[in-house]
């Protein structure tokens, strides 16, 4: 095991905005006690709240916090070592509106209550090539009916991506599953950025470390956005 990952992890656990749950209660079917309680257990507020899930070094939700001050804003990844450069910035820039969760993916919607959420980003996520019944992929229509217990009505999902396979799954699930596109683009930054609204522009010109790189390969950068129907009261929990 790297240095590197241990020292990060220490720091992580003195950080007041990195929420470190164990593990096995999640695998034990155990619901987080902030589940419900997001706004005023860790932030004090009733302003919306947007995940981004599979968050990485969490550059993106530093940089959608950053934006929009009025809003809070969750990044969920299970490598705490990895979210600990986003988790250090905003304590370091003292960005009151970010948090960031260590969990799998598989389990978030033990962590949010029903109609907790405003929206999710989902950005750069693993395409999982080999995954054909989207068990993994977490882009994918299964993916998807856990997310919608806990988001908001007229919330919606955003996924950004570099992959034209994910794009072409995610799309190809959302279709089937009759999930309303709001937005559905194979090339972000070639002039589909002039057709949206401003808020949505300015969330999509935020570019990571690797989303640069990628742009200079001259990859192009695919964006879909999808409203699910909410919950029926059948359906709630």
């Amino acid at each position: 095991m790297g240095k590197g990952k241990l020292w990060k992890w220490e720091e992580n656990a003195e950080m007041g905005n990195v929420f470190e749950p164990d593990l096995q209660e999640a695998v034990q079917g155990a619901e987080h006690p902030y589940k419900g309680k997001w706004h005023e257990e860790v932030f004090g507020n009733d302003h919306p709240i947007t995940l981004e899930l599979g968050c990485g070094k969490g550059e993106y939700t530093v940089g959608l916090a950053r934006k929009w001050p009025n809003r809070n804003f969750i990044g969920v990844d299970i490598k705490g070592h990895r979210f600990w450069r986003g988790a250090k910035t905003a304590n370091q820039e003292q960005l009151s509106n970010v948090a960031f969760l260590r969990t799998r993916i598989e389990f978030i919607d033990q962590f949010f209550g029903p109609g907790e959420v405003a929206d999710v980003w989902l950005t750069f996520s693993d395409p999982q090539p080999k995954d054909e019944k989207g068990t993994k992929r977490i882009t994918s229509g299964k993916f998807i009916e856990r997310y919608r217990k806990f988001l908001a009505p007229g919330g919606t999902i955003k996924v950004k991506s570099d992959s034209t396979l994910l794009y072409a799954l995610s799309k190809e699930d959302y279709v089937a599953a009759g999930y309303p596109l709001i937005h559905d683009t194979e090339d972000v930054y070639g002039g589909f950025l002039a057709k949206v609204d401003p808020e949505l522009r300015e969330a999509l010109e935020i570019k990571t470390y690797y989303e640069k790189r990628w742009l200079e390969e001259g990859k192009n950068i695919h964006f879909l956005e999808i409203k699910p129907a909410p919950l029926s009261t059948a359906e709630l929990p």
